[in-house]
């Protein structure tokens, strides 16, 4: 690895210490020992079986919602509308899933996860064609249709709810996505499912579309420099429709995590700012497939180990490690940059 390969791999490392050294400072001022809390997170969320399989439950919505911004800035497109696309798509694959759930499991469950990634992605389409047609800034559209579609949804929900609630009837039996404790008993009780293994795929697909085939080339040749590709012969346009509709399908399968996966019906408010959160994901991960993953699993650490130390120190400590991330994760990435210049 280059010397300034090395720099910018230790930018997120160097991120996390500052946040979690903040982190303790909190703690000791909430009249409690930091290395003792710590202890217990770490304990709660890493010392059992149970422990991960709660984190990794956590962590796979992430890794789809990471991916999912994640593409866009690789294609210099910055898709603040994650959330929205995740309800889309997760409502889709509900209404398929309970509509059409006399089918076998080898037509429902694909159909289920073909129609919200459908779905997700004609939505954040609609950003991307007004980027490329207009020139419309992507974070303005994309999260003005944050609103719309939870909006549209709940209207939606009206003709498709159980009535008296606010979430669809269960998905056929053929659509779930099984749980991975039966495979591995020590995961008993925790939700981890099936989607674990599409998120892994997720990132290996992500990974070879970005750096193996020309349609990846020419997207992160768009998010260098527009001008520059388009004077190369590249469709700049029609690129930044394709990552967004990329971004959105990756965000519908963090809804198959808890649709299909989990409660096994679509229910308003499920998503809980898993697309926002995967903003924080994308960038301390650095944009690629498999420093997301590892963001996913650090900021699904923090999730659950956040509820193992609730009854020593406020929840609001997760919220100020992730805040801190983030902004750390800048920081850090500027410095990184200009220390590696004047190295060079």
């Amino acid at each position: 690895m280059s010397r300034r390969g090395a720099l910018q791999a230790a930018g997120p490392l160097l991120a996390v210490a500052i946040a979690l050294l903040l982190g303790a400072l909190c703690v000791a001022a909430a009249g409690q020992d930091p290395w003792r809390i710590y202890a217990r997170m770490a304990a709660g969320t890493l010392g059992s079986a149970y422990g991960w399989g709660q984190l990794l439950f956590k962590a796979t919505p992430l890794v789809f919602t990471g991916l999912a911004v994640a593409v866009g800035l690789r294609a210099g497109l910055f898709n603040v509308g994650v959330e929205g696309q995740v309800v889309v798509g997760a409502f889709a694959i509900g209404v398929t899933g309970a509509g059409l759930s006399h089918l076998p499991g080898w037509a429902l469950l694909p159909l289920c996860l073909l129609a919200g990634a459908a779905a997700s992605a004609a939505w954040a389409a609609v950003p991307g064609a007004l980027k490329a047609r207009f020139g419309a800034h992507e974070v303005i559209n994309t999260i003005m249709m944050n609103f719309v579609a939870f909006t549209l949804v709940a209207y939606l929900g009206r003709f498709a709810f159980e009535p008296e609630t606010v979430h669809t009837a269960p998905v056929g039996p053929g659509a779930v996505l099984p749980r991975l404790d039966g495979l591995l008993p020590a995961l008993r009780g925790s939700p981890v499912n099936l989607a674990l293994l599409l998120a892994a795929l997720a990132c290996a697909l992500v990974g070879w579309v970005l750096f193996r085939t020309r349609t990846g080339y020419e997207l992160q040749a768009v998010g260098l420099s527009a001008g520059a590709a388009e004077y190369a012969g590249i469709p700049v346009g029609r690129r930044q429709v394709h990552a967004m509709a990329l971004s959105g399908a990756l965000a519908s399968f963090a809804g198959a995590n808890s649709v299909l996966g989990h409660k096994h019906f679509f229910e308003l408010g499920f998503s809980g700012g898993v697309g926002f959160l995967g903003i924080a994901v994308a960038l301390l991960g650095r944009n690629h497939p498999l420093g997301v993953a590892a963001a996913a699993l650090f900021f699904g650490a923090l999730s659950y180990g956040g509820l193992v130390i609730n009854p020593y120190v406020p929840k609001e400590l997760v919220d100020i490690l992730q805040a801190v991330v983030i902004l750390a994760t800048i920081a850090a990435q500027q410095g990184v940059e200009r220390l590696a210049r004047r190295l060079e």
